[in-house]
């Protein structure tokens, strides 16, 4: 019962909320980025190039026979793949890069000194009083 126990406190740390959160939102993000590319930027990219579709491409490295399907080489789909991480990747990195900035910002700032606890203040006052 003791692990339950410990894979529960684990579970509930607000750092593997907050991981969770991350995953599923990056997932939607990737699909966003996945439309961006193969339905935005490469059909311009297409067309400068001489009309190529990026997703078509492919080397067939055996054809196709009554009872098999050509297997194919799809070079064009990777090309996709590869833009959409580097899409991905640098988006990441900005984003990381505007946290970091933003905690050293915060780090930046001069820690304000804790108020004393009453019994130092009183304390103090008795201290002071004596003096006097």
């Amino acid at each position: 019962m003791g692990m339950m126990k410990e894979f529960k406190e684990f579970a509930m740390k607000g750092n593997v909320m907050d991981m969770a959160v991350g995953i599923i939102i990056g997932s939607a993000f990737g699909k966003i980025i996945a439309s961006l590319v193969t339905d935005v930027i490469m059909p311009p990219v297409g067309i400068l190039l001489g009309g190529v579709d990026f997703s078509n491409l492919s080397f067939v490295l055996k054809e196709a026979t009554e009872v098999a399907e050509a297997v194919t080489l799809n070079y064009g789909m990777f090309i996709n793949t590869v833009v959409d991480f580097t899409i991905i990747a640098f988006a990441i990195f900005i984003m990381i890069k505007a946290i970091n900035s933003a905690k050293k910002k915060e780090e930046e700032k001069p820690a304000v000194p804790p108020k004393p606890s009453e019994e130092v203040v009183l304390l103090k006052d008795i201290r002071d009083a004596l003096k006097k």
